[in-house]
């Protein structure tokens, strides 16, 4: 009788776990979401019916690709958007194609 080590089975599973946790944003997913759930209180907040102006203004909170994170998850977590990780890394990557242009 030959016995299979937990090893063979378990890193085939983590190798296979991995890449999906690394699957590539999709950025019209990102664009999706943020027309749905984050542009109308955006447009809000910048009193000009404009949802995009908060991510060009001069005075803008985002520096880097870290804080363009940060403030996605931040405004998923507090206004309770229901995002997935996929999501919000979706979004992250929407915006910073569109808007941002970082290096990740």
């Amino acid at each position: 009788m030959k016995f299979v080590t937990p090893n063979a089975i378990l890193l085939p599973m983590a190798m296979l776990l991995s890449g999906i946790a690394h699957a590539a944003p999709n950025v019209q997913n990102g664009k999706a979401i943020d027309q749905a759930k984050c542009y109308a209180c955006h447009a809000k907040k910048t009193g000009f019916s404009n949802g995009d102006m908060i991510y060009t203004r001069s005075d803008r909170k985002v520096k880097d690709y870290a804080r363009l994170k940060t403030m996605v998850a931040m405004c998923n977590t507090e206004l309770r958007l229901d995002m997935f990780p996929e999501d919000e890394a979706d979004v992250v990557a929407y915006l910073n194609k569109q808007f941002y242009k970082f290096k990740p």
